[in-house]
Order: structure tokens, then sequence, then C-alpha cells
């Protein structure tokens, strides 16, 4: 008889959704892989009203809709850190909130999964070079398109892939393919196709699947050394 893991997960904005709701899923299953036995998953969206709310109100709401409505084992938070590294996001925003999640009752999941891309969410979906540029459809190479370096060492991944769209577009063999693309259009392609072992060279991504590893630990599902 397999055991099965429901997870919640609550974004910082509905783009963001479209591309880690496939990318936390498939993370999710590759992790429960090496759990102990047979294990099924599932990761439901939560969705809730944000507004006049900071950011530990939205996630204790977050955490008691997820629960109320579907009896979550643990809730996946995602925020940016907008920075080079993810220390005051944690320090104001995570921490914080698990703290406010500790101090409440039974009808509310305590068990949260930060994920905080270094940067923005958008340096995530740099890390296959090659298929963002497939999607878009342009040939140029990595350097002339400013994307040569680690993506969470640059500063403004949306718009340097708003301009390779932008080139794309110039570009009078891919102007018919390419007419009307936005990097809307891209979030959740990219999500379902990018390799996880292309994430695993991003360091956020890694602290993510490890707080991942140990919160299933914690939870017994989880025995591999």
């Amino acid at each position: 008889m397999s055991n099965f893991i429901l997870a919640g997960l609550f974004t910082e904005g509905s783009t963001d959704v479209r591309f880690l709701s496939s990318v936390v899923e498939r993370t999710l299953e590759e992790v429960a892989f090496d759990c102990t036995g047979d294990i099924e998953t599932k990761v439901e969206i939560i969705n809730i009203n944000k507004s006049e709310k900071d950011f530990n109100q939205q996630v204790l709401e977050a955490s008691k809709v997820a629960s109320d409505k579907f009896g979550i084992l643990f809730l996946f938070v995602h925020t940016d850190s907008d920075a080079v590294n993810d220390n005051l996001i944690f320090q104001s925003k995570i921490i914080p909130a698990q703290k406010k999640l500790l101090e409440q009752d039974t009808s509310y999941c305590k068990n949260i999964v930060a994920i905080v891309p270094i940067q923005m969410t958008e340096s995530w979906m740099l890390a296959d070079k090659e298929l963002l540029k497939n999607e878009i459809g342009i040939e140029k190479t990595d350097a002339e398109l400013g994307i040569h370096l680690n993506p969470e060492l640059i500063l403004n991944p949306k718009n340097v892939i708003e301009n390779i769209i932008r080139l794309s577009k110039e570009d009078e063999t891919k102007r018919k393919r390419n007419k009307g693309l936005n990097i809307a259009d891209l979030y959740q392609i990219i999500g379902q196709k990018i390799e996880l072992s292309e994430l695993k060279k991003l360091s956020s991504y890694l602290k993510f699947r490890n707080s991942l590893i140990e919160k299933l630990r914690e939870l017994n599902f989880y025995h591999k050394p």
C-alpha cells in the first residue's frame, strides 16, 4: 500500500505559479522516489485574497485554507529574494512567518518549505539557456544575449528575457513565428520542460530541494543518508 503526500503551493504572483507549479511537482516526485516505500504525491495551488495583507498574514491565511480545504501535509511558500542573496528575506519574512504559524492552533498547517529564488523566479527560467532560446526562437550566443553568467548573478533576469524576445522579433527569419510572443507565454512551458539537473546548478534551487528533504525527514518519510 502506497503512502500519499499532499502539499500546497503558495506563490508571490500569478505568473510565478505558472512556472513553479510543474517545477515543484517534479521536484517533490523526484525526492519522494528516494523515500521509504511507495509514495504518491500531489501539489495543490493555494489561492487567497492578498489585498491589504502583509506576508505573515498571507502565509497564515494560505496555511489555514490549505489545511481546511485540502488537508495538506506541508505548504511550499514562494517569495523572491530581489537581491544577490536570500539573507534578508529569510530574516524578515520566512522565519517570522514560521514563528507565527507555530503560535496557531491545529487548524493551521504549520509545516512550510520555503522557495526563495535568488533575484527572482525568472533566474530559474534562465537555468536552461538552450531551452529558453529554443522556445523563443533565437540563434544568438549566450554572450550576445547577456545570459552567459550564472543566472543568480543577473540583476534583472525578467528584463533580460524580455529583451531576448524583442531581439527575436527583430530577426526577419523568426518574425512570423514569434509574432505576439511575450514573457507570460513562457512561464508554463519552461516550467514543464526545464531539466531539474539544470536547476540543480543554482544555489537557491538546491536550498529549496534540501529544505524539502529535511521536511520529509522530519515527517518520517525520508531516511536516505
